[in-house]
């Protein structure tokens, strides 16, 4: 299999995009894609045991960082200031609130020189995030089997865990 990852992976990433892009060009209630979204969807399949994959670094991260650049757009416009600062401060907040999505840093940039407004949040950020982490996880889950054989790992280690500390504590008292 894992000769065959780049291909899944990049397969799998290629879907996501897709229906994203497909519900954007045909959907009635507008824009689902965000151009970060084509590394969060790298993130989400190369990287999906990472803490850059949790869904709320995925959604948080991307929401966060939208509004920042939007609100920097609205008061500051676009200067190189403010892509420089709007950047910054969605790295320090993605960071102090530990929901760091590395593509989500480019929103600020995206909304500044794309000069959208508070609606871009709704659609395509809140909506275009929650079918991209929906996609990836259930691909993730139960077309690739990603997360399910971690979970019997975990159970492997926390046995052997105990029987780690009950051997010590039995050493100890001898």
């Amino acid at each position: 299999m894992k000769t065959f990852a780049p291909i899944v992976n990049g397969l799998s990433a290629a879907f996501v995009i897709g229906v994203l892009s497909l519900l954007t060009f045909d959907s009635p209630l507008g824009v689902w894609l965000l151009f970060s979204f084509g590394s969060s969807s790298l993130i989400l399949f190369v990287f999906h045991d990472s803490e850059f994959a949790k869904a709320k670094n995925v959604f948080f991260g991307h929401l966060i960082s939208i509004i920042i650049g939007i609100s920097f757009n609205n008061f500051m416009g676009i200067s190189f200031i403010s892509l420089g600062l709007s950047v910054g401060l969605s790295v320090t907040l993605m960071m102090y609130f530990k929901i760091i999505h590395p593509p989500a840093a480019a929103n600020p940039l995206i909304a500044l020189f794309a000069d959208v407004s508070y609606e871009f949040i709704l659609f395509p950020v809140i909506t275009g995030s929650v079918v991209l982490i929906i996609l990836s996880y259930l691909i993730n889950r139960y077309i690739l089997r990603r997360f399910s054989a971690k979970k019997t790992n975990l159970k492997k280690q926390l046995k052997s865990l105990k029987l780690k500390r009950k051997n010590s504590k039995k050493n100890k008292g001898s």
